[in-house]
């Protein structure tokens, strides 16, 4: 394994951490995560606890593809995509997701390391 398959696994193991956690959580403790929910979202287009549901899902298969190793730029634009839109939609709790400001900059290192 060179340096760059190492780098990248640490990469893809760190995202998929933070995605398969919290899916999990949000499926354990989901009133813990409704409060970030975006505002526009509940009553208008879907119920809070579907939506919760379903983009639990979505995280517990994002993580479940970046350590899969498959077709990982793409896996990495999607955690990228994903995790600037928590940051956008949450920008109010900066105390509390700072952590997906650097796991953002680390998707982005990720999709600069396999783009090559």
């Amino acid at each position: 394994m060179n340096k760059s398959d190492k780098v990248s696994l640490i990469l893809r193991v760190c995202l998929a951490f933070s995605f398969i956690y919290v899916a999990i959580s949000s499926f354990i403790s989901p009133q813990n995560w409704v409060g970030f929910l975006p505002e526009f979202l509940p009553g208008n287009f879907i119920t809070e606890n579907y939506f919760l549901l379903s983009f639990s899902i979505f995280e517990l298969i994002l993580g479940v593809w970046l350590l899969s190793n498959k077709k990982i730029y793409y896996a990495s634009i999607v955690s990228s995509v994903v995790l600037f839109g928590i940051i956008i939609f949450n920008l109010g709790a900066m105390d509390i997701i700072f952590r997906d400001v650097s796991l953002f900059l680390a998707s982005i290192a990720l999709f600069t390391l396999v783009k090559d």
